[in-house]
């Protein structure tokens, strides 16, 4: 259990890790917070857009859609490695999901099969939306998956958390699929790497 950094803490931890930063208007302070508690922290979710563009992606995932209103996630981070921030505080991005897996998150154990959407990932997970049409198709550049890693480091290590803290969308609710193109487990292995250095 953490309390979340605060929108300071969490870019410059991001900087500290070497993850290229854009800020994107006044993102410290769009949030959904009204809609609900922000925290306990307990994880990082990392999630593919289904868009191309980068300017497209930011705009979307920072002012929402009609049915889900921004921001969908912390930061969006770009095909070029870029770490846009677009919110900080509650984001519509986890959805409900599974407990057991909260719980596994929570003990930073290895994760069971999601199989219910019960509780509410909103409130206990950092999200970064990956621009990605999501197709097993469409290439992640080394640089994107680079930041990935870092992004995810620099709140393992600010909250003091292992890699088994950070989770895929596709691991925390069922009918998801996100991130696809490249492994959660090979993502941990390369953020636990990092962490050790």
């Amino acid at each position: 259990m953490a309390e979340p950094m605060s929108a300071d803490e969490f870019a410059a931890a991001l900087r500290a890790e070497g993850v290229p930063v854009t800020e994107c208007g006044p993102w410290r302070t769009h949030h959904r917070n009204h809609k609900g508690a922000w925290g306990p922290a307990h994880g990082v979710m990392i999630h593919h857009t289904v868009t191309s563009g980068t300017d497209a992606t930011v705009r979307l995932c920072r002012d929402g859609y009609e049915g889900l209103p921004g921001p969908l996630c912390h930061a969006v981070i770009a095909k070029d490695g870029v770490a846009h921030l677009v919110g900080y505080g509650r984001a519509n991005h986890a959805g409900l999901g599974d407990p057991d897996v909260l719980a596994a998150v929570v003990a930073e154990a290895a994760l069971p099969a999601k199989q219910q959407a019960a509780v509410d990932g909103n409130r206990h997970f950092y999200g970064f939306e990956c621009e990605n049409l999501g197709d097993g198709k469409d290439p992640w550049p080394a640089a994107q998956l680079d930041t990935i890693e870092r992004a995810a480091a620099a709140l393992c290590r600010h909250h003091g958390w292992n890699a088994r803290s950070v989770i895929g969308h596709s691991e925390w609710q069922p009918g998801k699929i996100d991130p696809k193109g490249f492994t959660m487990t090979s993502m941990r292995e390369r953020i636990d790497e990092r962490l050790r250095a």
